[in-house]
């Protein structure tokens, strides 16, 4: 807000100490335009025009110059300028003001769309980690759920060919499908097979150009109370398995199954791989903007190699310290989305009938320090 002032005062210094014949007045022009670039208000660059104009005045008295015609030309222009930086920073206020609007409606769209996954879903600890490639957007191709339902937690991570609003509106598409598939279905293949219908019937309902060439990469992953963890993989990065203790496993599928969209939903039938989780093992599941990250050197990033040194802390600060390795690895804004989610299997053990018992017969005030017996 100063600036303009110190530019004004630099010109009637140097106007004074310069003992010349020659006025600088012309210079005082470079102020209002100064003040339009620094400041957000719109009647700023008026307000400085007016003490420009009794600074110019001030010169021209000074050199008995008011009735030449470059003190005249000085006046309009310092005028003109003013002018045109009121309407520069009006202008720039409605720009800043639409792209607010802009990005308030993308993100409570992320919300709606892409919804927080809490830190706790059933028998699992969960995380995820979204950054959009396109500047100020917060929403983009990739997609992530996570849901507990009576068949045990489900998720789904997947990566919609292109970008803009074709491919949001294909990820909507296909995360309500998942969001009732996977109350519905007890198989997780069937699960696939219910998304593959929902996502053609989508692509045709909305008229998408080139609906031939569209499709989605899709990991889906279901974890039961009992440790059981079921995996569909439809043409998605492998999901890396972590133990403790031991390198980051990926959970490779000996049958290669293409995205959904390539083939007819009739003949979407991929196979489940089924394992076994112990408490505290995590299961990374993550898009192509992740490992396909490129430095300058043009090598990709090792996520299977960096995992073990960020699996620090909880699945949000693993997450969080992923991000920052591969930003780091990049050295500049990731090009294109990167999604990651992280569940560790922790499951909730029952309460023993007798502590229960033994609980609700102490006073309220002595509950927490009490000691159940065998």
């Amino acid at each position: 807000m100063a600036l303009p002032f110190i530019g004004m005062l630099l010109v009637l210094a140097l106007d004074f100490f310069s003992h010349s014949a020659v006025t600088v007045e012309p210079a005082l022009t470079a102020v209002p335009a100064l003040a339009a670039v620094v400041s957000r208000r719109t009647w700023y660059p008026l307000l400085i025009g007016l003490f420009t104009e009794i600074a110019a005045f001030a010169l021209a008295g000074y050199h008995e110059v008011l009735g030449q015609s470059v003190h005249s030309a000085t006046v309009f222009a310092i005028a003109l300028v003013a002018g045109i930086g009121w309407v520069s920073a009006t202008l720039r206020v409605r720009q800043e003001q639409a792209l607010a609007d802009a990005q308030l409606v993308a993100e409570i769209a992320r919300r709606v769309l892409l919804r927080s996954v809490p830190d706790r879903v059933g028998s699992v600890r969960a995380a995820v980690h979204y950054a959009a490639a396109a500047e100020h957007a917060s929403i983009g191709g990739d997609l992530y759920e996570v849901v507990n339902t009576r068949h045990g937690v489900r998720a789904v991570i997947g990566d919609v060919r292109g970008k803009g609003l074709a491919a949001v509106e294909t990820a909507a598409a296909v995360l309500g499908a998942f969001r009732e598939a996977a109350h519905q279905e007890p198989a997780l293949d069937r699960v696939a097979a219910w998304l593959a219908v929902s996502l053609d019937r989508a692509l045709h309902e909305n008229d998408h150009p080139g609906v031939e060439e569209e499709f989605v990469t899709l990991l889906l992953i279901g974890v039961r109370p009992d440790g059981t963890a079921e995996i569909v993989n439809c043409g998605h990065p492998a999901p890396l398995l972590l133990r403790p203790g031991q390198a980051p496993t990926p959970l490779e599928l000996p049958e290669t199954v293409p995205p959904l969209g390539v083939l007819d939903p009739a003949d979407v039938r991929p196979p489940v791989q089924r394992i076994r989780v112990e408490p505290g093992d995590r299961v990374l599941l993550y898009t192509d903007g992740v490992i396909e990250a490129r430095d300058h050197r043009g090598a990709f990033y090792p996520l299977a190699e960096r995992l073990p040194y960020c699996a620090i802390g909880g699945p949000v600060e693993v997450l969080r310290r992923l991000h920052d390795d591969v930003v780091r690895h990049v050295g500049r804004k990731l090009g294109d989305d990167a999604a990651m989610l992280l569940l560790q299997y922790e499951p909730i053990l029952p309460q023993l009938p007798h502590q229960s018992t033994q609980l609700a017969q102490l006073p309220p005030g002595a509950r927490g320090t009490a000691t159940p017996t065998s």
